[in-house]
């Protein structure tokens, strides 16, 4: 029970009053009041301090059981091709090549356990997020900051395309039925997980923890089990297949055992991913962005260590059109319900892993459009700490590629995973650098670690880039730079935006010139009679307008009647009537506006759009869309201010608005049949 004691002599007690019953002291006695939602208990300290709550602006960030569902479903679904690639290099060389597999591996894992202890580092220095950029930009130049920047843009739009085919594959590899439908298949998961992040980082992370626990459980219990196992239960799944083997060599070759190597650090992408998203969590941010970080290193290294050590006790060989993980699961833990757990898992966390994109590049897009190096519209959140527009950008890009590559990963894989080792050099040189700026105690380990992993990550960039660039690689290398000049020439257009405007400067004092209102005009209606009184309490001046076709029979009667209704109804405005050798209102508008301004130049001029708020949306079909093509065209041809006066009809609103309401929400609104006649205007 938690309790907090009321002081002697508080407001309402009653040692406050002077009555009730005292102590042995004649003090008053203090009375327990249970917490709120409390119950009675018997036992247990009095004294213990009530749990927080969590603040409301903290229910939208990331706990570190959520932030390793949201932002490491990319690493740990890696295990899954990552010891395949390596098999499958190594393979070239036959069974004597196939012996590497688990030397390979540990580099593998020496090289990840570089790249966390580094990047518990980075969440250190660089609490703001944005990883590798935020490193580069501050230690090593704008230039090089771009280059980090553009090289994680691109791995991460890479990783939504080939997790959500991966995934793909493996339920087509299940279901052969579904093999020409893998493109829509595809479509449809991109369309789940990006409605999921549209709801918010945690919801994703809430919806994807099952899957996660589910997949991670599933490889360890096939490696805890393999272990125990001296030979395979079962050989099901690769029977009647062919065996991918070359012939045994006396040797293997460096060459060869880079290229496998390169193949193998697939399975480090990812890595990085909780370092740029570290203000997505909650606070203490540092510290459970950290925690999250070794979980996600400890859990990876594992499964792929164990994965590997299995494919050398149970001589697994690559074999076509069956995965490696499946004949582990096999050898493992036979051709039964365990078998297709495993395979089940693989397949939704291999779909879901682009979830890792969506936690991850809207945040680095964020700090990009803060410092003016993309449009600001990516910069603005939404209520539940999400970059909408970060994550409908992200699913566009993908959904072009999903479409280019026709669903296929074998046209993407090529292209994966050098992006993030250039980020991952970058970042290492970065902090080696911040080390020696910083010098704080024990800095020169630490800047050891860093030095240490930018060496191993740049020869693994170079091997990487090197080994693939015939199969698609050098696309990468020519995006590279692009992206660099994009960032720099939206960098620039800002600057120059910035300029015109005086940003930053302190301007004049404001002044107050003559104002003048212009109210277009169609016909008599309560909507002309609302923005009348808008305009008169806005400017010294008012103006109606309305736009004639002389050619036009009809046009000139309902002119001439709006001139007789207006006479009556009086209302102090002067209606100014424009002629118009065209069906446009646009245009003599704004032409009206350029004569004000050219003979009355210190003259504000605002025209103010009367328009017709619908109460349901359908019934939008029915206006006519002269406010906004009149907006447009003032908006282009004049310096006038726009003001667009929104009438917006309730359930009340009928009969005093009018049947023509429903035809025309230009301006003065829709009022009958001469509103009618009259709209036929654009």
């Amino acid at each position: 029970m938690t309790t907090l004691s009321t002081p002697p002599g508080a407001p309402g007690t009653p040692g406050a009053r002077g009555g009730g019953r005292r102590g042995a002291q004649g003090l008053p006695r203090s009375r327990p009041l249970r917490a709120e939602g409390a119950s009675p208990s018997r036992s247990g300290p009095p004294d213990r301090a009530p749990v927080p709550p969590v603040p409301p602006g903290e229910r939208h960030r990331l706990t570190s059981l959520q932030g390793l569902a949201a932002l490491s479903l990319d690493a740990m679904a890696s295990v899954a091709y990552g010891p395949e690639a390596i098999v499958l290099v190594l393979a070239a060389a036959g069974g004597a090549g196939l012996g590497w597999t688990l030397p390979v591996t540990l580099a593998i894992a020496v090289l990840l356990a570089v790249l966390v202890a580094s990047y518990r580092q980075v969440i250190a220095a660089f609490p703001g997020g944005g990883g590798a950029y935020a490193v580069a930009r501050t230690h090593l130049g704008r230039r090089t900051g771009l280059v980090a920047a553009a090289s994680l843009v691109l791995d991460y739009v890479l990783n939504v395309a080939v997790s959500v085919t991966a995934g793909v594959a493996a339920l087509t590899s299940a279901f052969p039925s579904l093999y020409d439908d893998r493109l829509w298949l595809c479509l449809g998961v991109l369309l789940l997980v990006t409605g999921v992040n549209l709801r918010g980082i945690v919801d994703s992370a809430k919806a994807f923890i099952l899957p996660t626990a589910v997949f991670v459980g599933s490889i360890l219990t096939l490696v805890a089990v393999g272990l125990l196992r001296d030979g395979p239960v079962s050989t099901e799944t690769a029977a009647g297949h062919a065996a991918v083997l070359g012939g045994d060599a006396t040797t293997v070759g460096a060459l060869l055992l880079l290229k496998a190597f390169a193949s193998g650090c697939s399975a480090l992408t990812g890595v990085e991913a909780v370092a740029n998203a570290v203000p997505s969590f909650r606070a203490p941010a540092v510290r459970r962005a950290q925690r999250t970080e070794v979980a996600l290193g400890a859990l990876l290294g594992v499964m792929l260590i164990g994965l590997s050590i299995l494919i050398a006790r149970f001589q697994i060989q690559p074999v076509a059109g069956v995965t490696v993980l499946a004949q582990l699961a096999d050898a493992s833990l036979g051709h039964n319900w365990g078998f297709y757990v495993v395979q089940f898992a693989t397949v939704v966390l291999l779909a879901l892993a682009a979830n890792t994109s969506f936690g991850a590049l809207p945040v680095l897009m964020s700090l990009l459009a803060r410092d003016n190096f993309l449009p600001h519209v990516f910069r603005l959140k939404a209520d539940r700490e999400v970059h909408r527009h970060g994550v409908l950008a992200l699913a566009a890009v993908a959904l072009l590629l999903l479409l280019f590559s026709g669903g296929d990963t074998n046209t993407l894989v090529p292209l994966f995973a050098i992006g993030v080792f250039v980020g991952f050099t970058v970042c290492q040189a970065g902090m080696v650098i911040h080390w020696r700026t910083h010098r704080t105690p024990g800095w020169r380990p630490r800047a050891l670690l860093n030095g240490l992993g930018a060496l191993l990550t740049g020869v693994s960039a170079v091997v990487v880039t090197a080994t693939k660039f015939t199969e698609g690689a050098w696309l990468v290398v020519v995006a590279l730079p692009a992206l660099v000049l994009l960032f720099e020439r939206v960098h620039r257009a800002y600057g120059r935006i910035d300029e015109r405007i005086a940003l930053g400067r302190v301007p004049k004092a404001p002044r107050r010139d003559r104002s003048l209102v212009i109210v277009p005009v169609s016909h008599l209606s309560r909507l002309t009679s609302e923005a009348l009184n808008a305009a008169v309490s806005l400017g010294d001046e008012v103006r109606a307008v309305t736009v004639t076709h002389q050619q036009d029979q009809e046009d000139r009667e309902a002119s001439q009647a709006l001139r007789r209704d207006w006479e009556r109804w009086n209302p102090g405005v002067e209606l100014v009537e424009l002629h118009s050798e065209h069906r446009t209102i646009g245009r003599p508008v704004s032409e009206y506006v350029r004569r004000i301004y050219k003979y009355h130049p210190n003259t504000r001029v605002t025209v103010l759009i009367p328009e017709v708020e619908p109460e349901r949306l359908w019934q939008r079909l029915l206006q006519n869309q002269r406010g906004a093509v009149l907006a447009h065209a003032v908006r282009r041809d004049t310096e006038a201010v726009i003001c667009r006066l929104r009438f917006r009809l309730g359930v009340g609103d009928g009969a005093g608005s009018g049947a023509g309401n429903g035809a025309g929400n230009g301006p003065g609104g829709g009022s009958g049949a001469g509103a009618a006649r009259r709209d036929r205007r654009s």
